[in-house]
């Protein structure tokens, strides 16, 4: 049985990553720090799998993933907010980036064996856009950390209900939705994906890594593309099967 950390829990991905962990098989204890308490989900806050460590101050998350009991073995990160919510560019950069680098060497000390990311479609180094360049710095500063297994996810454009409102975003997932419905997926697969699908990706990805079953490449880095998270995510519920 496995422990697993998740980060970013409160999210539209994260809330399904955490979802789909309370619900996996071989996972057995889940820890999820957080600035504010968790909302409710299937098998939810009060499963015994689940251990939320309710820190408003975020900076001190890192210095918890040592002292968790059992030890992780995974990680997975779906950290990150946006400029208009964190107030500026900057102060996004300290959460999508800093933050996030911070919690991937903390884990590493703790002797978690996978690292899963999600990241963005497009994200580069090279890109023009704040954006797409900063989710690829944080991903090659995860690749350097010596990880067994790092398995980076980049979702198109999400598909599902958010907390707040992204007006342009939602006229945007409303297209996706719609093209998804009338295609049986087909349309909408290519460039946006459902949350769920997502987060159950992600956790399957993380799983098939524990079981030595992952098509990793050099260093142990597994680059999961749209198509592959729309396969992962919907074959067998999520989960890993033999």
């Amino acid at each position: 049985m496995t422990a697993a950390v998740v980060v970013g829990s409160t999210g539209l991905v994260g809330s399904q990553i955490l979802t789909t962990l309370l619900t996996h098989p071989t996972i057995s204890t889940i820890h999820a720090p957080t600035r504010r308490p968790l909302p409710s989900t299937p098998g939810g806050p009060t499963s015994s799998k689940l251990h939320p460590l309710i820190l408003p101050d975020s900076s001190t998350w890192a210095s918890t993933l040592s002292t968790l009991a059992p030890p992780p073995s995974l990680f997975l990160s779906a950290l990150g907010t946006t400029r208009a919510n964190a107030g500026s560019l900057p102060a996004q950069r300290a959460i999508d980036h800093d933050l996030n680098l911070s919690l991937a060497r903390a884990a590493k000390t703790a002797g978690v064996r996978v690292y899963v990311l999600i990241s963005t479609a497009g994200a580069s180094t090279a890109s023009a856009f704040a954006y797409p360049r900063m989710k690829a710095e944080v991903e090659e500063g995860v690749k350097g950390m010596g990880f067994g297994y790092t398995v980076i996810l980049r979702p198109g454009l999400l598909v599902g209900e958010r907390g707040e409102r992204r007006v342009a975003e939602g006229v945007l997932r409303g297209v996706a939705s719609g093209a998804g419905w009338v295609s049986s997926g087909w349309l909408k697969d290519w460039w946006a994906q459902d949350a769920d699908v997502v987060g159950r990706a992600a956790v399957r990805a993380g799983v098939m890594c524990l079981e030595g079953k992952a098509p990793v490449g050099e260093g142990g880095v597994w680059v999961v593309g749209q198509g592959e998270i729309v396969r992962l995510g919907r074959e067998s519920g999520g989960f890993a099967k033999a």
